[in-house]
């Protein structure tokens, strides 16, 4: 994973009003380094060139409104639209941003909390963990593949964090998905984010077989295993 930090006079009257969000960075396009803006053609952004424009949407880590500093956090695959742009991204490197997209309403009524996910839910579970209040009990299920994305989360007295190593041969979300699985009892309020067919086994788990209600989660895909990262 990589910390980006986008500055600039454009953030101003950005506003990140709560945990979890989202904004979304148009990259400039492979082997290039100078943003390209696309065109809307009713179905997708598109460059010149005909090609789909590289948009990725990722949890706003920290935003600076007095410096006018964006933290963004990129889980680096082998290769990638935003892979290819955090790894070479430096001062002066481009992009655009817009949002913020709709941000998480913590459940401040709720006794105990579950979050999981992967590597990319770290920056939105880092949130919630600052935001839920002090008394509530949490339990956190992270899934990484690499030991070195086992990252330093904010303190929080109530939580009880587990990191789970996914092996190379093992599915997405299988090692997490085991631990909610046999949880004989789920937490009152739920978050859950991470690869998309993985959030749907537990969505399906959650709802189907243990009859936790859907007001109570919130389940996120992330992103799908085997999609284009162009």
């Amino acid at each position: 994973m990589r910390r980006i930090v986008l500055g600039g006079a454009e953030l101003s009257g950005l506003a990140i009003d709560g945990p979890a969000g989202s904004v979304r960075l148009l990259l400039p396009p492979p082997r290039e380094d100078a943003l390209v803006m696309p065109t809307w053609t009713g179905n997708q952004f598109e460059l010149p060139s005909g090609a789909r424009a590289p948009i990725r949407t990722f949890t706003p880590r920290h935003f600076d409104d007095r410096r006018l500093e964006l933290a963004i956090d990129v889980v680096l695959h082998d290769v990638g639209a935003a892979t290819d742009w955090a790894r070479s991204a430096g001062p002066g490197s481009e992009a655009a941003v817009s949002g913020p997209g709709r941000s998480y309403q913590v459940d401040s009524n709720a006794d105990d909390y579950l979050l999981a996910g992967d590597e990319t839910a770290i920056p939105a579970i880092s949130q919630l963990l600052e935001a839920i209040p002090r008394t509530t009990r949490i339990r956190v299920e992270i899934e990484i593949g690499d030991p070195a994305a086992r990252l330093e989360l904010p303190g929080h007295p109530g939580a009880t964090v587990n990191w789970h190593e996914r092996s190379s041969e093992a599915q997405f979300g299988s090692t997490y998905g085991a631990v909610i699985e046999a949880l004989p009892v789920i937490p009152a309020a739920v978050w859950i984010a991470g690869e998309a067919a993985a959030v749907q086994r537990i969505r399906k788990h959650l709802f189907d077989v243990r009859g936790v209600e859907r007001s109570a989660a919130t389940i996120r895909g992330y992103w799908k295993s085997g999609r284009s990262a162009t």
